[in-house]
């Protein structure tokens, strides 16, 4: 995730330096590392990310030294699986899931007949 985010470009409309740093990262149980969270919260960015079973657990049996239970809101992640979900159906033209296009132009260009084809579909 670190390495992700650090690629992160976003130019502003009106000029000037460009965004790094998003409103609002969600992310599935595989990215709820310390590590992680810590980075998160060392560049102030808002994340929902759940907590495993297993954690919550290792947290519960430390008692008052396992820490606070991570902040996770279950509307946010409603919408992360909503997108997850659009993503698989684009995924189900062959085309976009192989990703065999060299272009960036061309992916787009894939990725929207695809969009295209799924809403026209019955």
């Amino acid at each position: 995730m670190i390495e992700v985010l650090g690629r992160i470009r976003v130019p502003r409309p009106e000029g000037g330096r460009p965004r790094t740093r998003p409103d609002h990262i969600s992310g599935d149980k595989a990215y709820s590392s310390r590590r992680n969270r810590s980075y998160l919260r060392r560049r102030q960015i808002k994340h929902t990310i759940p907590e495993p079973k297993d954690q919550q657990a290792n947290r519960k049996r430390r008692g008052s030294k396992g820490a606070r239970p991570a902040g996770f809101d279950s509307e946010i992640c409603k919408r992360r699986n909503e997108a997850e979900r659009t993503i698989d159906r684009l995924k189900d033209s062959r085309a976009v899931a192989t990703r065999y296009d060299k272009r960036a132009y061309v992916l787009r260009d894939t990725v929207t007949i695809a969009a295209i084809r799924s809403w026209l579909r019955p």
